[in-house]
């Protein structure tokens, strides 16, 4: 009974998870909420874990409730980084577990960038939202997704019951976002439940 105890307190893997209830994560999260903590590439005073999306290792298989990533994995590089990071939100998400992404929908972006009523500088915002406005090396994006393509990802990577939604209704972020039309490209998965 005292190692089962011990065992709680203080996990052999020394993870987040490992032994205590899992969390809801929060990838490139900007405000601070206490029914989630934040993942962020980027160090700030609402982080609580820094680190790179594509690098779970902290986290325990199994640790995670749910994962929200809004506006994250388009700055991912597509042959490598994109799969190697749904695949540890796979690995870290509970059995059943959700996983909200949302991303720039590069078929409504085509649309509005070949509408003849744009302007020169609306065509140049619309060209920032597809490729990130390269303020920092942590703003550019490395791949254009709609929702065939990430279904496509979401799949490879293990998770079933992949859905498009308007809204999310978590936060008010980017996900969002409408310019002339909504922008983004919102869709839940799960990951399997055990079998």
């Amino acid at each position: 009974m005292l190692a089962s105890l011990l065992k709680n307190l203080f996990p052999a893997s020394g993870k987040p998870g490992a032994g205590t209830p899992a969390i809801r994560l929060h990838i490139g999260g900007q405000i601070a909420h206490p029914d989630w903590k934040i993942l962020n590439v980027l160090p700030g005073p609402h982080v609580d874990y820094l680190g790179h999306c594509a690098d779970l290792s902290r986290f325990a298989d199994h640790s995670i409730l749910e994962i929200y990533a809004s506006h994250v994995i388009e700055h991912l590089r597509f042959q490598k980084e994109l799969p190697d990071a749904l695949r540890e939100f796979n690995r870290v998400l509970t059995a059943g577990g959700t996983l909200r992404v949302s991303v720039p929908d590069l078929d409504t972006l085509c649309k509005l960038f070949l509408d003849p009523e744009m302007s020169l500088k609306q065509r140049m915002q619309i060209m920032g939202i597809m490729f990130g406005s390269q303020m920092d090396e942590a703003d550019f994006h490395y791949v254009g997704l709609n929702e065939e393509i990430l279904t496509a990802y979401l799949q490879d990577a293990g998770f079933t019951d992949i859905v498009r939604v308007e809204k999310f209704g978590l936060f008010d972020d980017t996900s969002n976002m409408v310019y002339k039309l909504p922008i983004s490209l919102n869709m839940t998965a799960r990951k399997p439940p055990a079998n």
